[in-house]
């Protein structure tokens, strides 16, 4: 194989190896191959990191699993649950789970003066694991909880403060209804305020003392509306949730984030769909390019390819060089490709140059996850099938004759 790597070597190392009309189509082949690339990249990293943005808070707000009261159809209103204290301890020492914590929630109607707005008030204990929120604080500071002693802090989405004209650190009011009875009034402190850029959140939660929801439900100190547990890694949720179940009272639940959120996932799911279209189109663009490149090349080599047959070379000889050389254009264009898109992903993950609309995306810039491994094998695809398709061009490298192609011009 020396032989070929000579040839192939001189062959792009010498400047005026191709002519005025190859060169310039060489050119556009590796520049085609590094934008096909860099659109792959970009389209992978925005992809999975819209992905994982989303995912990220909802997981962090509810938990992968959330072990409530079996209803057919959930409401803000939850109806109490009590686990054993040796299935609570279970689940904390389970190695697959990271967090194990209890909430309630009661809904209501949040009021500062005449303006009225209908909110969530979310209570968690002094377990409950909110540095999470510290990315999405505004203002303030996020509040810690103490069980059994009565904390009216709370911490208040920045959209849901700015309509009702909230300050940190002022008073306000909520009231819960009651069947056949006078509202239930209590006064709340703002603590801080955070933007998650996710609706569902910004629109009505606040996050306040579990104590609180006791109180205003009639719970007892056992009684939780929700348990939310936290994987570690998980590649089979499904079959950790039939056996949860198993262990669960009849009456109660044990609810995927999927299940809970499934409009949204679903909407996530067409991303996967949208990325292997995209890198789809790109490969054939490239394919496509870098056949045409080869087959100006050999084209343009044809005097060469019968003088090297007539001094004894073999037709899969010949082949090996034009690899070599489609190889290396190859290479280079992926070479570009990397450093360009990894470097645009960096970029725009550092600064967050280019924004979203909240309200659709659910992020107020293009988030980016680069995964190493991802773009190997894109790398690596892009180059074998390429490689592949090249042999076909190549394979008219046989049908030349070397007594014609010693006299083309």
């Amino acid at each position: 194989m020396l032989f070929e790597f000579f040839i192939a070597r001189r062959i792009l190392k010498n400047r005026s190896a191709t002519r005025k009309v190859a060169k310039p189509v060489l050119n556009i082949t590796v520049w085609a191959i590094a934008l096909g690339l860099i659109i792959m990249i970009l389209a992978i990293s925005t992809g999975n990191g819209l992905r994982k943005a989303i995912k990220d808070k909802v997981t962090g707000f509810g938990g992968d699993i959330q072990i409530l009261n079996y209803s057919p159809s959930p409401s803000y209103e939850q109806v109490p649950i009590v686990l054993e204290e040796e299935l609570i301890q279970e689940l904390k020492n389970d190695d697959r789970l990271s967090k194990v914590q209890a909430y309630g929630q009661k809904a209501g109607i949040l009021k500062n003066e005449d303006l009225f707005e209908g909110a969530v008030l979310k209570g968690i204990g002094s377990d409950y694991d909110l540095s999470f929120m510290q990315e999405f604080l505004q203002e303030g500071k996020v509040p810690h909880f103490t069980d059994g002693k009565y904390d009216d802090s709370i911490l208040i989405s920045a959209p849901l403060a700015q309509k009702l004209k909230l300050k940190l650190n002022q008073e306000c009011e909520m009231y819960f209804l009651r069947p056949n009875k006078a509202p239930l009034r209590r006064k709340l402190t703002i603590a801080g305020t955070f933007r998650t850029d996710f609706d569902k959140l910004d629109r009505s939660f606040l996050i306040g003392d579990l104590d609180h929801v006791q109180r205003l439900s009639k719970w007892d100190s056992s009684e939780v509306g929700a348990w939310e547990l936290h994987f570690r890694e998980m590649d089979d949720p499904e079959s950790y949730l039939a056996d949860l179940r198993l262990k669960l009272p009849f009456e109660y639940d044990a609810m995927h984030v999927r299940s809970l959120n499934m409009q949204l996932f679903q909407w996530l799911d067409l991303f996967d769909l949208n990325i292997l279209l995209i890198i789809g189109i790109i490969i054939i663009v490239a394919t496509i390019n870098m056949s045409i490149a080869l087959l100006i090349l050999i084209m343009e080599r044809t005097t060469m390819i019968g003088l090297l047959k007539a001094l004894g070379s073999s037709n899969k000889s010949i082949q090996s060089i034009f690899l070599i050389n489609a190889a290396y254009l190859i290479g280079k264009g992926l070479l570009w490709g990397n450093l360009i898109g990894v470097g645009l992903a960096l970029v725009q993950e550092k600064f967050g140059l280019i924004k979203l609309d909240p309200a659709t995306y659910y992020v107020s810039a293009v988030s980016i996850d680069l995964n190493p491994w991802h773009i190997l094998i894109i790398n690596l695809l892009t180059l074998f099938i390429c490689l592949l398709c090249l042999l076909v061009p190549s394979y008219l490298v046989s049908r030349i004759r070397p007594n014609k192609a010693i006299r083309f011009d």
